[in-house]
């Protein structure tokens, strides 16, 4: 059984942990905090960054596009469809807004409120930086507006059939619900998307996610938010 180093709020190890659950395959958690860079996490990756996925061979697969491949190419069933779409052009624009949730959405809201938020309180002394703060939600609220003119024209993120690119941007939307960052109100189009997301049996897992000293926000394990 392969097991997967993360933290529950980290959008990456949640994007592999829902790949993994829609495949059926089993997984075992090992939960750590990047941001303490731990021997143990040094050891295995000295960038000190999540996820890191040990193989059922013991073999550590370094970083998100590493395991998203492995995924792929080890453990999706041959009588279930992937998550990456055949057709070349499909395929190109899967990967266009995977490459944005994982690099512009990521840099330019996610860490942000994750520091903040989640690390900050493991660091002696330091509290949330209030224009950190205001400067991710205005990014967030621009990147909401964009997913909602994408949802408003097509069924998934990417087209007609959910691909990764809906994973993706479910891991990052549900760790933002989770801290209380998106106002539904808002994003009518991408609540609607994303409750039909919640309600894959694969979202279960993230659905019961708890970190010590925070619960989620009010709605996050509903599946009609």
């Amino acid at each position: 059984m392969p097991t997967l180093v993360h933290h529950p709020l980290d959008p990456a190890s949640r994007l592999i942990r829902l790949m993994c659950a829609e495949y059926g395959v089993p997984l075992d958690v090992e939960e750590i905090k990047p941001w303490l860079r731990e021997p143990h996490l040094l050891d295995l990756n000295p960038a000190a960054t999540l996820p890191i996925l040990v193989t059922d061979e013991d073999v550590p697969v370094i970083g998100i596009l590493a395991s998203i491949h492995v995924v792929e190419d080890i453990y999706t069933l041959e009588t279930v469809g992937g998550l990456v779409p055949t057709h070349p052009l499909d395929r190109a624009e899967m990967w266009r807004l995977v490459e944005w949730m994982l690099v512009k959405l990521n840099d330019e809201v996610t860490r942000y409120l994750v520091e903040e938020k989640i690390a900050k309180r493991d660091l002696k002394g330091a509290t949330p930086e209030p224009s950190v703060l205001r400067a991710a939600k205005a990014n967030l609220a621009e990147h909401m507006l964009y997913f909602n003119w994408l949802l408003a024209s097509r069924k998934w993120l990417a087209g007609d059939e959910m691909t990764l690119a809906d994973f993706a941007l479910a891991a990052h939307l549900s760790t933002l619900d989770y801290m209380g960052d998106i106002d539904w109100s808002k994003a009518a189009e991408t609540r609607d998307w994303y409750s039909r997301l919640k309600s894959r049996p694969a979202f279960r897992t993230l659905l019961n996610d708890r970190v010590v000293a925070m619960p989620p926000s009010k709605g996050y394990a509903d599946l009609d938010f």
